[in-house]
């Protein structure tokens, strides 16, 4: 997460970075790539700070691995990492685990799949899963 973010909302960013390591860094042993994977790997990182009650945090957990697997097929080979960079409003979004924070959620994570590249997931977007 060294480098910049390939696409960022107002509460998400996606870094990637390819499965031998970012450019110019040694490797991690003797010749062996930074991430043993020959599939796309996604990670989320979702700090307490932004996200202070567990039940959001898992709920915002579920919500970016569900928006990513419709498209599973056009993710290029390489580590995906979601970091959220901001907080929800708790005034707007009362309950910590609400249909309408995970419809919020869903809408900007489709806005960041967007802005990286992808294509929009097909399905119902309004699904909170």
């Amino acid at each position: 997460m060294a480098g910049s973010p390939v696409a960022k909302t107002a509460h998400f960013a996606l870094h990637r970075s390819p499965v031998d390591g970012p450019a110019g860094a040694a490797p991690a042993a003797a010749g062996r790539p930074l991430f043993p994977v020959t599939a796309p790997w996604l990670g989320v990182v979702l700090p307490k700070r932004w996200a202070k009650r567990a039940v959001t945090r898992n709920a915002i957990r579920r919500q970016i691995y569900e928006s990513v697997r419709p498209l599973s097929g056009q993710l290029p080979v390489a580590v995906h990492v979601v970091r959220l960079r901001a907080g929800f409003s708790r005034e707007q979004f009362i309950s910590a685990s609400s249909d309408v924070l995970k419809r919020a959620v869903r809408a900007e994570l489709a806005q960041l799949w967007s802005r990286a590249g992808l294509g929009a997931p097909a399905g119902n977007p309004s699904h909170v899963g």
